[in-house]
């Protein structure tokens, strides 16, 4: 047999790419989205719209080698699916949907565009939440809470938020439908809550009674406070848009204490999870190496800033508007070293299938 041809050496790095896509990924797009959403509110629109045309660049590529996923290496999908410490990852699918969603309508108001990422981000939800979850629980071996939880665990509640933040956003757009999208808008914003606190209390408590590895303190930790932050987000988008529903305004004082308890809670992680970033990467020496994992980090920082700012204007906090002045531009900094961290990586990886095309041609 001879060696393969240039052509087959590319197919066959192409497959694997494909092969070992992490089922996070779509993270990218979730924190490229929501810091282009927060350039946007704070006025750096400038920012924000090249953040979009890279966003959908991502998005329609992370989507595309998803569907081939789906179809080349089904088996490895719902294994992956099965798994404790993967499974979760795929919320941010959802979650990445519907974050573009938000930032098409936002920067381009394409209401049409928006809802339809709406309905799939709502039917990939529904497909995402109870297989994985009805997988887990049937596994006949399950790990430990040490190895089977982490924050990454956190997302299916980002994305359970995600959908009411979009939802609510574009429900004017059907008259018709409008008080039945809110309704499900508000039905998904108590389940994103529920799913929150249900999930933090096993991770506080993986935290805080049971030995943490400093290298097992992944950037996803980060997503306990970018949690709470959607949830203020989709908090606060309700309540300015509760004219529009008799139910909004009649809850209206819950919302509004409940939004603020949320976004509370994600204003008291923050230093913490700095501190825990200064031991693990100072302290113990853990080497900052870029991962996908880092987008996990990046998107709390992004969700914090819009979040802030939507809170500051739906419970006239003017106060407020100060720290999403100030945070954006620390979003933004993150993304731009995790963003060279990808193209450092991609360089690296087109350079090594470069050369063995070369040598299998020669």
């Amino acid at each position: 047999m001879g060696l393969p041809t240039r052509s087959e050496t590319v197919a066959t790095v192409a497959r694997y790419w494909i092969e070992k896509l992490p089922p996070s990924y779509f993270s990218l797009v979730m924190a490229t989205g929501i810091v282009s959403i927060a350039c946007d509110l704070v006025g750096l629109d400038w920012i924000a719209k090249p953040l979009l045309l890279i966003n959908l660049i991502a998005f329609v590529t992370l989507l595309f080698m998803t569907g081939l996923r789906v179809l080349v290496y089904p088996i490895h999908l719902v294994d992956d699916l099965r798994a404790h410490a993967l499974g979760p990852g795929y919320f941010t699918i959802v979650a990445g949907t519907c974050v573009i969603g938000v930032q098409i309508f936002t920067l381009t108001g394409d209401a049409d565009l928006a809802f339809g990422l709406w309905v799939f981000g709502a039917f990939l939800w529904l497909l995402i939440t109870y297989s994985f979850f009805t997988a887990i629980i049937v596994h006949p071996t399950k790990p430990s809470l040490t190895d089977g939880i982490s924050g990454v665990w956190l997302i299916a509640s980002v994305a359970t938020q995600s959908i009411a933040v979009l939802g609510t956003m574009v429900a004017f757009r059907f008259p018709d439908a409008q008080q039945f999208i809110l309704f499900i808008s508000l039905f998904f914003y108590f389940m994103g809550c529920m799913l929150y606190i249900n999930i933090i209390a096993l991770v506080f408590y993986r935290l805080t009674f049971m030995h943490l590895e400093p290298a097992s303190f992944t950037p996803p930790y980060w997503v306990s406070m970018g949690a709470t932050a959607i949830a203020t987000q989709a908090g606060a988008t309700l309540i300015l848009h509760a004219e529009e529903s008799r139910l909004l305004v009649e809850l209206l004082p819950f919302l509004k204490g409940f939004t603020l308890f949320f976004w509370a809670a994600g204003t008291w992680w923050i230093p913490l999870l700095v501190a825990l970033g200064i031991w693990t990467h100072w302290l113990r020496r853990v080497p900052v190496v870029y991962t996908p994992l880092f987008w996990g980090a990046v998107f709390p920082l992004g969700m914090y800033t819009a979040s802030t700012y939507l809170l500051a204007k739906a419970l006239q906090l003017d106060g407020l508007a100060w720290i999403p002045a100030i945070t954006v531009y620390i979003a933004l900094a993150a993304w731009g070293l995790t963003f060279l961290g990808l193209l450092r990586r991609l360089s690296r990886a087109i350079g090594a299938v470069v050369r063995v095309a070369v040598s299998a041609g020669d």
